[in-house]
């Protein structure tokens, strides 16, 4: 990790997350009464390291299915923003700012897909987001992770995160 991604990460004391392409590798199965999501459980478990250290966490998502606070909620993630319009993430994401008296460069913020961009240009977010990534997102991401949406990207930006605030390890 070099000295400059280090210092940017000291400061984080939030993580706001996409859903789709992110927690999921963005496919979605469709059955007649309900749309299902596949979450990695180790993703998960880091999600839950997050919350039990103290950490602001929160989803900002497109995505409509209560099945999506269900499992997030399940995690510990208390705002939990679901059926947000594609250009409505900014907004969400400059109120929870507000709500829990954040400034922008305390969260790191993890998107993939050209809704995510409203947040991840603001000047001083720090943002990543995972290899498959739409090419723009890619382009703007100050991380770009090594796992796919969906398989670790998460639980990787997370334990860069802790590791290198060094509260990893706390949880033992």
């Amino acid at each position: 990790m070099t000295i400059e991604l280090k210092e940017k990460i000291e400061g984080i004391k939030a993580l706001v997350f996409d859903v789709d392409g992110v927690f999921t590798n963005a496919t979605l199965l469709v059955g007649e009464n309900d749309v299902q999501r596949i979450f990695n459980v180790k993703d998960g478990y880091a999600v839950q390291v997050a919350a039990r250290l103290g950490y602001e966490l929160a989803v900002i998502s497109g995505g409509k299915q209560e099945s999506i606070r269900t499992r997030l909620s399940g995690l510990g993630i208390e705002n939990i923003h679901i059926a947000v319009s594609t250009y409505g993430k900014l907004e969400i994401f400059d109120s929870f700012l507000n709500e829990k008296g954040l400034k922008a460069e305390q969260v790191l913020y993890i998107g993939d897909d050209l809704p995510d961009l409203q947040i991840m240009s603001q000047r001083d977010v720090f943002s990543a987001c995972p290899c498959d990534a739409v090419p723009e997102v890619l382009e703007q991401a100050n991380y770009i992770t090594e796992k796919k949406g969906g398989e670790g990207a998460v639980r990787e930006v997370i334990e860069l995160v802790l590791k290198a605030k060094g509260d990893w390890m706390k949880i033992l």
